[in-house]
């Protein structure tokens, strides 16, 4: 088998925010420290000297680098000031660069000023093309008919758009990251789907992957360093992050409830419902645990940086900003359809909301927000490892 040797690996990885881990001479440290290292997962050691060595296509099937929750404790122990934590979070945005088609998500992490233009003229051209479609004299309607101001089957079909080609761009990447792993770990399409046996253990990797870790944060809960017992509950970093993905999930799951309403009859598109209904519930509950996490999130971040206590790249800041604002923006607009008059500026956040949102879903696989894909998929074959040493 020849083994490829990458002489750029680290210098490249250097350009995603990659401290300099020359300096690291593979004392274990890290390793013995990290509450969530085993022995199918002796990290960062073992994806730092991949790195080292020039074994790209090594680092990118590791499923390692989706497993790390970047507690720091690795970061803190690092005899040489080597700061491994780091260079796992800078690993993983090399890994989304290197795993979806367009090239999109390596301008955003190593050119961030042309990144943020980017997104800010990406989120400008869907509000200015939802502009020339609107119907300015609604604004003057005795009735907040936002799907009037601007039509619900366009606001439908860029949506359909925009999902479409999420999905692609990040399907191609998912793909590229099982064929990668799984080459790594000899996963074969027989060791998961050949018989009865290995259906069952795949179905439990499954399970362990989304529902108990994804969704659950079980060793995140019970293994990360900052949540001890003296860590408050409402800051604890399992908390935030769970808050904010079963926010995103919520959301998603509300419009997918309300598009049912209206297919239903039950209500018109753009009209205001009674809180209780079950979209709008989950829509309010779901809307309050995003903005909840991603406040939290944007205030420990900015404190950390000011204190020079973390390094924050614009990448993160600007998925930060575009979640804030399309959860804030949908209050506003809930506010402004329950007024009894109604007001124009309900029409304009409406449009910065679409725009935003839009924006969001689109970027989905190029941002920090990809770990939403990649992460299962790691965890699965971190699963499946697991079962099959029983």
């Amino acid at each position: 088998m020849t083994t490829v040797v990458d002489l750029d690996l680290m210098p490249d990885l250097q350009k995603f925010g990659a401290a300099d881990v020359s300096a690291c001479f593979s004392c274990g440290s890290c390793t013995a420290i990290c509450p969530l290292s085993d022995n199918d997962a002796t990290f960062p050691r073992r994806v730092i000297r991949y790195a080292q060595v020039g074994r790209r296509d090594e680092l990118l099937g590791a499923k390692e680098l989706w497993t790390c929750y970047h507690c720091g404790l690795c970061s803190q122990s690092c005899p040489t000031q080597a700061d491994p934590g780091e260079f796992m979070a800078a690993a993983r945005r090399y890994a989304i660069a290197s795993y979806e088609p367009t090239g999109l998500a390596r301008v955003i992490y190593t050119r961030p000023k042309l990144g943020t233009a980017i997104a800010v003229i990406v989120a400008a051209l869907f509000a200015m093309f939802m502009l020339t479609q609107a119907d300015l004299g609604g604004i003057d309607s005795p009735t907040l008919d936002l799907f009037e101001f601007v039509p619900s089957e366009l606001v439908h079909w860029l949506g359909v758009g925009a999902m479409v080609a999420m999905v692609l761009a990040g399907a191609w990447g998912v793909a590229r990251m099982v064929r990668a792993t799984a080459r790594r770990d000899g996963v074969t399409w027989d060791g998961t789907l050949g018989s009865r046996a290995a259906l069952r253990r795949t179905a439990r990797a499954a399970w362990e992957a989304l529902g108990v870790e994804s969704l659950g944060q079980r060793r995140f809960r019970r293994d990360c360093h900052d949540d001890r017992d003296f860590e408050p509950l409402w800051r604890r970093r399992w908390l935030v992050h769970a808050l904010t993905i079963w926010g995103f999930l919520g959301l998603f799951g509300a419009t997918l409830i309300d598009y049912g309403l209206e297919l239903l009859g039950v209500k018109e598109t753009g009209t205001p419902i009674p809180l209780w209904y079950p979209s709008r519930a989950l829509g309010t509950v779901a809307g309050l645990s995003l903005m909840y996490g991603v406040s939290v999130f944007i205030l420990g971040r900015w404190r950390r940086w000011s204190a020079a206590q973390a390094t924050s790249t614009g990448s993160d800041w600007m998925l930060l900003a575009l979640l804030w604002i399309t959860g804030a923006t949908g209050f506003v607009i809930e506010v402004a359809l329950y007024l009894g008059q109604p007001p124009a500026w309900g029409y304009w956040f409406f449009l910065l909301h679409v725009a935003v949102a839009m924006e969001l879903m689109l970027m989905l696989p190029f941002t920090k927000f990809a770990h939403a894909m990649y992460r299962p998929v790691a965890l699965f074959f971190y699963a499946l490892a697991k079962d099959r040493t029983r």
